[in-house]
């Protein structure tokens, strides 16, 4: 019998932390639903004493995440952004700079512009996205650098070795925002990241009925991290955490259909005369298609585009989709279609924003894993 660290994807995804519960035997871990736990003297506990520091269904979603991106250890939060927050508060402070790349998650910005800048908090941002590019704009001053890939929306890729070696030589902690690619298609400890961020409503839980997010890596910055999760409390409850473990027992199979529609999708969409371009790594024409095959099982299914007529077309558009839902988030089994500049990055300056190329004319689609032609379909029915 293979260890949790030794067995393939799935396996892990399955059975790392869920061993039979020891009370019942029961096969799938309980949910837990309870605030505190029966001392049998002060201080003598089996474990747990409170359902902020500490619960059985929590313990067994943040072991199965640790066991599936391969690091030391795994926090689960009640939110991405929460467990972004836990990072920057543990580990900075004021005086500190963080460096990003420019095409960023908008609440990722947000947190960073209006929440840390005003704590003393220094953000710089790359716009060009390739090693070279972070390294002019890295300094001495860097504490942290912060990566998405594949970025949100515009499908960049990094080059995340590379740009590890960047933040090593500064003697930065290397963070990066797997949530577009999930564990199942990249894992960014192994290409040299400190720290690995999730926000596990997305393709982590993947059915779009829970809110959650996740922190993994290296003992020595998870200690911190840890403490930061107890004191600031941000954390999951047992239903929550629940949902998400189940979810993840089917991430490999539900990426596998996730990428295989995104992919023909894509392909479909690049050679529609409706179309002006189709922002996918997984197409050859990509600026990071090397990049991203060198680094990655898949190419993902997010996709993003720009339909020919720009803003107009991209709102008609918008309102016609049937099984493409109009709605935030992304990652779930069914196909969603959201408007960046005016939800998911609404909170980014306007002239910030169109500097990044996040205009009113850019559509973004996660693909879902429903029939293809069914989709395929739609998007016709929305174009034309």
């Amino acid at each position: 019998m293979p260890t949790p660290t030794e067995a393939g994807f799935s396996t892990r995804a399955i059975h790392a932390g869920q061993d039979a519960d020891p009370a019942t035997g029961a096969t799938v871990v309980p949910i837990y639903a309870t605030s505190t736990y029966t001392q049998a003297a002060p201080g003598e506990h089996k474990g747990y004493e409170y359902s902020r520091s500490g619960n059985p269904t929590r313990a067994a979603l943040e072991t199965c995440l640790a066991a599936l991106e391969g690091g030391d250890r795994g926090l689960a939060f009640a939110s991405g952004l929460a467990a972004s927050t836990a990072i920057f508060g543990a580990l900075l402070r004021p005086g500190d700079e963080v460096v990003a790349n420019a095409d960023l998650y908008g609440g990722t910005f947000r947190l960073l512009e209006k929440v840390f800048k005003p704590w003393g908090l220094t953000a710089k941002y790359v716009d060009d996205p390739t090693p070279e590019g972070f390294a002019a704009v890295v300094s001495a001053k860097t504490k942290l650098v912060w990566v998405e890939s594949p970025t949100n929306p515009l499908l960049q890729v990094i080059d995340i070795a590379a740009v590890a070696d960047v933040a090593k030589k500064a003697g930065a902690t290397f963070v990066v925002d797997n949530t577009f690619a999930s564990p199942y298609l990249q894992q960014p400890l192994k290409l040299g990241a400190d720290l690995v961020v999730h926000s596990t409503t997305k393709y982590l839980g993947g059915h779009s009925d829970v809110v959650g997010g996740a922190v993994i890596g290296r003992k020595d910055l998870m200690d911190p991290i840890k403490f930061f999760q107890n004191a600031a409390g941000g954390v999951p409850g047992p239903f929550d955490a629940y949902l998400t473990l189940r979810g993840m027992k089917t991430l490999a199979v539900r990426m596998d259909r996730h990428c295989d529609n995104a992919v023909s999708l894509a392909d479909w969409l690049a050679a529609h005369p409706g179309v002006e371009r189709v922002f996918y790594p997984g197409r050859p024409d990509h600026p990071g298609h090397a990049i991203a095959a060198k680094q990655m099982k898949a190419f993902g299914g997010m996709i993003s585009i720009r339909l020919k007529g720009g803003t107009e077309a991209a709102r008609r558009f918008l309102s016609r989709t049937k099984l493409f839902s109009l709605a935030e988030s992304l990652g779930g089994v069914e196909s969603l279609v959201c408007h960046p500049a005016t939800m998911t990055h609404a909170s980014i300056p306007l002239e910030v924003r169109l500097k990044r190329g996040v205009d009113e004319g850019l559509i973004r689609l996660s693909v879902g894993i429903e029939d293809l032609a069914d989709l395929r379909e739609d998007l016709r029915a929305a174009i034309e």
